[in-house]
Formats: C-alpha cells, structure tokens, sequence
C-alpha cells in the first residue's frame, strides 16, 4: 500500500509542481520579471519548498538510492506531516480569503495545499514508527526557522515577501517577529502532536510477546 501511495504522490505533487512552475513563470515574465526575478520569486514560497520535499520522500520510497537516504528518515518523514498540516491550515483560514483563483491556478491551489497534504499524512500512518522522540523537536522545527530567516533576508534585499504575515516593510519587523512566533508556536503543537501519534501508533503495532 505504502509504494501505492508514493507513486500517487509522486504523481499528483509532481504534476501540480510542474504546473505552477510553468503557469507562475508565465505570470512572472508577462508582468516584467527577468528570469532570475521570477525563479527567485517562485521558490521562496514556503508552498512550493514543502512540496518539493514531499516529491522527494515519495521517490527515496521508490528508488533504493544513498542520495535520497535523507528523505527516508523518520524525524523527516515525521516533520513535514506537521508542516503540511501548518500549510493547509495557514491557507485555508488566512490566505484564501485573500486572492481568487481560477482556472490553473485554481487547481494547482488545490492540489499543493489540501490534496498533497492529506495524501502524505495517510502515506506516513501507513509507514513504520516508533523511532521519534522528544528530544526531536527542536530540530523537527529548524528547517521552518532557517525558511524564516531565508524569507526575511531576501525581503531585506528586494523588499519583497511571499506571505502578507512577514511583510516587514508593511507590518513593521515588531509585528513580524510576533507573527513568527505565533506561527512557531502553532508549528510547535503540530509536531508535539505528530510525536504522540508516532508513539500510539508505535504502540498499537508492536507484536504481542
């Protein structure tokens, strides 16, 4: 079942990748971005970063390679079913009253926010557990941190954000800094709860002795 649902994964995030890649750069050009601009643009979307990490756990489940060994870990695995779940919540109560999408877009929102999101989280129930402790949580939470600085140091230098909440040029750094905090605080109950699920799982398929 496990491959089943890599290869379904691989389809719909890759697919829908691709796509948003070819529909993003289009825009992007059209409104009078040079190349670098808009592949700048295009990935500093913490979206579009999640997604192409799932694309890549999916294919360490596929292909028996050293290079993806890192996407084969359980603190990985683990770690972005709190991220996607973050991704799905930010945009379903905050982001999609902002925009209306339609067409490709439309689809493509649909796919990376909520289908790829709940497909991985039933690919990680369905996998082994039992290897994520505690101590796991402050590094479970790093990637998304490093995103943060990454985020608020290009802003700095094109005075561009991907997401209304970092807008520091808007919002002021203050204002800023309280929303990260907010949302790490958020990202932090995810993963907490992520950590009990992988320990009741562990515990409900452990053989009987």
């Amino acid at each position: 079942m496990n491959k089943a649902l890599a290869w379904a994964g691989l389809a719909i995030g890759g697919v829908a990748l691709v796509t948003q890649f070819a529909i993003s750069m289009q825009l992007y050009l059209a409104n009078g971005r040079d190349v670098f601009g808009a592949l700048g643009t295009f990935f500093s979307y913490y979206t579009i970063l999640t997604n192409i990490v799932l694309v890549l756990i999916y294919l360490s489940d596929i292909l028996d390679t050293k290079n993806l060994a890192l996407f084969r870990l359980p603190i990985t695995r683990a770690m972005m079913v709190a991220n996607m779940a973050l991704v799905s919540l930010f945009v379903y109560f905050v982001l999609r009253h902002l925009t209306v999408l339609e067409g490709l877009f439309f689809y493509c929102d649909l796919a990376l926010h909520y289908a790829a999101p709940v497909l991985y989280t039933i690919f990680w129930f369905t996998g082994p557990h039992g290897a994520l402790r505690w101590t796991m949580l402050p590094a479970m939470l790093a990637p998304t941190f490093i995103y943060f600085l990454y985020a608020m140091a290009r802003g700095l230098w094109v005075r561009e954000y991907p997401y209304p909440i970092l807008n520091a040029v808007e919002l002021g750094y203050g204002q800023v800094l309280i929303n990260a905090v907010l949302m790490t605080l958020g990202l932090s109950i995810l993963t907490a709860l992520v950590i009990l699920i992988d320990f009741r799982l562990a515990r409900r398929w452990q053989p009987a002795h």
